[in-house]
């Protein structure tokens, strides 16, 4: 009987970076090799008991030296989001909105006599959320501009909490706001609720006041100045989770103002920023020869800005870049961070939800948003059915279908795919089709660049030890 090889590579996944090759297996364990070692592994001639040979049965790729109850936890815990349910419920009150920002999603009719969720449907689309088997569920107001819908957020924030009396699900309220219409009344029964807000700002004024049009003013000093208070207010109450949060969107705009934006933040005591990228979806896929850019405009503009949040923590101070934050939860300790966009299969309809002003309900904000173009291809029933009636349609499978990387071929050999998730939606408004062709598509180009970028920092000791200190012991920061 032939002996087996100890050194032989257990499904290695590769990619090429430069001259080297990222390597990883089932569960993850990414490593850089040279291209020489590359050969090694690949042939199955790492001598045991070399620093190559050590390496690789560390990460799992050998496939004599397999630890399977560590890739089972490792694969389980890169998965955990797969199996919980619909922790995310995103309820639109409205379609209406005082800003006309250059990137917006939303269409002329919500300015039209339409375009306001009843309180009835928003009870009966909490009712839905709180049909999920999640344990943990997240109740999203947005827009439009959802404080334009005031009266049926408040109905429902509070229909929401009398109904967690009883499920005793760890129950969070969020409100997505622009801030403008903003008032001493709703902040007061914001505070008093513990209903956390999340606000758009896109960098500097002079920049924020470009992307995002208000005619009633400054969309920056408004966002600015009620950001301030609610900020006060979370340190009075010395809670953490009541601390408002901001949210920038990059268009071609921002791209030569890394470093100003970055600072922006800083400045406002936020703590650290989310770098994303403009998604061609809904009304900006329409004007994205005026607004948008290619991929590896976005990785220089992202690499610019990743380097100017370093140096203010190699200075000292605590500043989180979150978006290499959550790749470095998924490569450094094989752990979900809840990031609906990267799963595999994706958080369409399995992990979040998103309810219309009018009841429809798809399988996520940017389904709905399609439809908010006239297509309903994402739309899965109507508020008020159950999480499992409406995860049984054809959408929902469809999308879990699509996003689950082992059925694409082009994904099943890289080195990221342990880590990485695909959108249906993106590919379904880029290409023609949920699966989509992901080696011609720039979702795939523009997950792989953050990856390198952030993979490369990870291998720099005083990096990784500030990016270590950002995930402490929870989710990502």
């Amino acid at each position: 009987m032939k002996k087996e090889n100890p050194s032989a590579p257990f499904e290695p996944r590769f990619e090429r970076d430069g001259k080297d090759f990222l390597v990883s297996g089932f569960a993850g364990g990414l490593l850089r090799l040279s291209a020489r070692d590359f050969a090694a592994f690949k042939a199955g001639r790492a001598r045991a008991g070399t620093p190559l040979f050590k390496k690789l049965e560390a990460a799992g790729l050998l496939r004599g030296r397999l630890d399977l109850d560590g890739l089972a936890a490792g694969a389980a815990g890169l998965a955990r989001g797969a199996w919980t349910g619909p922790g995310l419920h995103i309820l639109v009150l409205t379609l209406r909105c005082n800003h006309s920002c250059v990137y917006c999603r939303a269409t002329a009719a919500g300015n039209g006599a339409g375009g306001l969720m009843t309180a009835a449907t928003a009870r009966r689309a909490v009712d839905t959320a709180f049909s999920s088997p999640n344990p943990e569920i997240t109740i999203e107001f947005q827009g439009g501009e959802a404080l334009l819908n005031w009266a049926v957020l408040k109905d429902a924030a509070l229909y929401a909490k009398k109904l967690n009396r009883r499920a005793g699900k760890d129950l969070r309220l969020t409100v997505v706001t622009n801030l403008s219409v903003m008032d001493e009344e709703k902040f007061a029964f914001l505070v008093k609720e513990g209903i956390s807000v999340c606000t758009s700002l896109d960098g500097p004024a002079e920049l924020h006041n470009a992307n995002r049009r208000w005619s009633g003013g400054s969309s920056h000093a408004t966002a600015v100045r009620w950001l301030n208070k609610f900020k006060a207010a979370a340190a009075r109450d010395g809670s953490a989770d009541s601390l408002p949060s901001a949210l920038m969107t990059t268009t071609r705009r921002s791209l030569p103002l890394a470093a100003e934006i970055v600072e922006e933040y800083r400045g406002l005591g936020l703590g650290g920023i989310f770098l994303r990228p403009l998604s061609p979806i809904g009304y900006a896929a329409g004007v994205w020869p005026e607004i948008g850019y290619g991929p590896e405009e976005f990785l220089a503009f992202y690499r610019a800005a990743l380097a100017r949040v370093m140096r203010i923590n190699y200075a000292g101070e605590r500043f989180v870049e979150r978006n290499a934050a959550l790749l470095a939860r998924k490569l450094l300790r094989a752990e979900d961070p809840n990031y609906l966009d990267l799963r595999s299969p994706c958080g369409a309809a399995i992990g979040q939800l998103a309810y219309n002003w009018d009841g429809g309900v798809y399988t996520c904000d940017e389904g709905r948003m399609v439809a908010a173009c006239g297509d309903e291809a994402f739309r899965l029933g109507r508020a008020g059915e159950t999480c499992a009636a409406l995860l049984a349609r054809p959408a929902a499978r469809v999308c879990a279908m699509a996003s689950c990387l082992e059925a694409q071929s082009y994904c099943e050999r890289c080195a990221f795919k342990p880590f990485c998730g695909v959108c249906p939606v993106h590919n379904y408004c880029t290409q023609g089709s949920p699966a989509g062709d992901i080696a011609a598509g720039g979702w795939c180009a523009l997950q792989k660049g953050l990856f390198k970028t952030v993979f490369k920092l990870l291998e720099n000791k005083r990096a990784r030890a500030v990016v270590e200190g950002w995930l402490g012991g929870g989710s990502a920061a």
